[in-house]
């Protein structure tokens, strides 16, 4: 038998038998429907109200960082998180190769550089033992600025991925990021749960941006966040989010080129309903990760990616390697055919058309990692099927 039908007969015996299975799909029950008929009822649907304070709260308690800023997406958080951060056309922000698009857009968008670096194979994060090195080779810092020495452009900022829900080596790209002047921008936008050394994810960085798009572990329809500690940066991320406008009781008064990303509070309510659950959820995605792993086990020619050492997960998707990329077409091929809905990792960012002439280092683990690995249905919800 192929090793792509051996994959997908273990997969089938461990997913319920109804499809189509997505790949991570939302949970709803009475609780949201409470909560957001409420909102409803109250006509306070927009931008301003009582649950966008109140998901902002329960963000900022559930990870211990003291200013959640919630937005309309997770893009739009990384947008401002990069505004905060003084970022300017024609800098260059150094991000891993191996994430989603939506990491390298905001950056574009802003007329500043992608400058794609490599990952860790432990954490699937930007490695910080080869990036070290590499900014060794590329890096100088002139009167406390970091400049890329081929370039001749500011190497304004770094910003880490969390993927997969798996934080990466935090302290020592904290560390890096110190020594060179980079402000330090995590996207842990599937991170949310997760933690490191018992810190939840965006401890480390000046600023974080989470999403609670459709797909995530909880969910407000579309929606993000900005973490941060530091009081002046979360103040600027709040004036910018609310289109920089001056407080009056009246008057339209802006100050600068701001932005309409408050989250409305319908999405809101929706959020703090779902954050009541997680703690359910995140105890379901780690049992059906373990079941896979179990599963996967026998399997001597494949790796169910496990938690990084050091690290609580929240297991957002499972991670499936495979020895060689001769399998991984077919094996996609044959699971869609079934209305099992994996997918391969995200096409490095390097190799997207609009990126290919960007500034990056090697990218080895990237490109490995991209050819081998195939992302498991990992809906919390299948945790409780009596196949799993």
């Amino acid at each position: 038998m192929a090793l792509s039908e051996t994959i997908l007969t273990v997969v089938r015996e461990l997913l319920p038998p109804q499809r189509p299975i997505g790949l991570h799909e939302p949970s709803f029950g009475e609780r949201d429907k409470a909560l957001t008929q409420d909102c409803l009822d109250s006509g306070w649907v927009s931008s301003v109200g009582r649950y966008v304070d109140q998901f902002e709260q329960g963000l900022a308690e559930l990870t211990g960082i003291p200013h959640a800023v919630a937005t309309v997406n997770g893009t739009a958080a990384l947008h401002t998180c990069l505004m905060v951060a003084g970022v300017r056309a024609g800098d260059e922000i150094l991000l891993p190769a191996l994430t989603f698009v939506g990491t390298a857009n905001p950056v574009a968008a802003m007329g500043a550089v992608p400058h794609f670096v490599d990952c860790d194979r432990d954490t699937l994060g930007v490695d910080p033992q080869v990036l070290e090195v590499y900014l060794r080779q590329i890096a100088e810092l002139r009167d406390g600025v970091c400049y890329n020495r081929h370039s001749g452009r500011p190497l304004r900022a770094l910003v880490v991925v969390h993927v997969l829900g798996h934080v990466a080596d935090m302290p020592a790209l904290r560390s890096i990021a110190d020594d060179y002047g980079l402000c330090l921008i995590e996207d842990a936008a599937e991170a949310l749960g997760s933690y490191r050394d018992n810190l939840h994810a965006g401890h480390w960085g000046d600023l974080a941006a989470l999403s609670f798009n459709g797909n995530k572990i909880i969910t407000t329809g579309g929606g993000g966040a900005i973490l941060t500690r530091n009081d002046e940066l979360a103040a600027r991320a709040r004036h910018l989010t609310t289109t920089a406008k001056r407080p009056h009781p009246w008057a339209l008064e802006h100050d600068a080129v701001g932005f309409n990303y408050r989250l409305p509070n319908l999405n809101a309510a929706l959020g703090c309903a779902q954050l009541e659950q997680l703690p359910q959820r995140l105890a379901q995605k780690r049992r059906l990760a373990e079941r896979y792993a179990a599963a996967f086990a026998g399997l001597k020619d494949v790796e169910l990616y496990p938690e990084p050492s050091g690290c609580r997960s929240n297991h957002w998707l499972n991670l499936l390697l495979l020895p060689d990329n001769s399998e991984r077409e077919s094996l996609l091929s044959a699971a869609h055919a079934e209305d099992i809905l994996m997918r391969p990792f995200w096409t490095p960012l390097h190799r997207l058309p609009m990126y290919q002439d960007n500034p990056c280092a090697p990218l080895q683990i990237s490109e490995d990692l991209f050819a081998r690995g195939v992302c498991l249905p990992s809906s919390a919800a299948l945790a409780n099927s009596e196949a799993a």
